[in-house]
């Protein structure tokens, strides 16, 4: 039995995306919208959550366009890789509070993340902030 207590499992890889304790990182679920072609979504990505007249109250990749009457605002953070595809939505989960490095969140290809958009994360709780070196 002793010689089970010392042995090595497995070990963990960190991938910086985390880079703050406080406010602490919160996980709830999320909707993603299906999409036309299917794509693998990869953690840190920033998703957009669909309001307005013509939303429904699920969540794109942020950079998306907006349809009619529809407003795409910044909300979430995906908390692991996902496979999304054609034929219906995806249930995730996400972060909806916690402080991430900026240099580690996804958009969409050739979407640069603004100034407004971290205004409204942070307004959601999800604060950017870049992770210091260790000592």
């Amino acid at each position: 039995m002793a010689r089970y207590l010392s042995k090595k499992v497995d070990t963990m890889e960190f991938d910086g995306l985390i880079s703050g304790l406080t406010p602490q990182a919160k996980v709830t679920g999320a909707t993603i919208r299906k999409l036309a072609a299917a794509e693998t979504l990869v953690r840190g990505t920033v998703l957009a959550k669909s309001y307005g007249s013509a939303g429904d109250s699920k969540c794109v990749v942020l950079g998306n366009s907006a349809a009619s009457n529809e407003t795409l605002t910044p909300c979430y953070i995906l908390a692991d890789d996902v496979e999304v595809g054609t034929a219906a939505d995806v249930n995730v989960a996400v972060y909806d509070m916690g402080c991430f490095n900026p240099n580690k969140l996804v958009a969409k290809t050739g979407y640069t993340i603004t100034e407004a958009d971290k205004d409204a994360l942070r307004q959601r709780g999800i604060f950017l902030e870049t992770a210091s070196a260790a000592r």
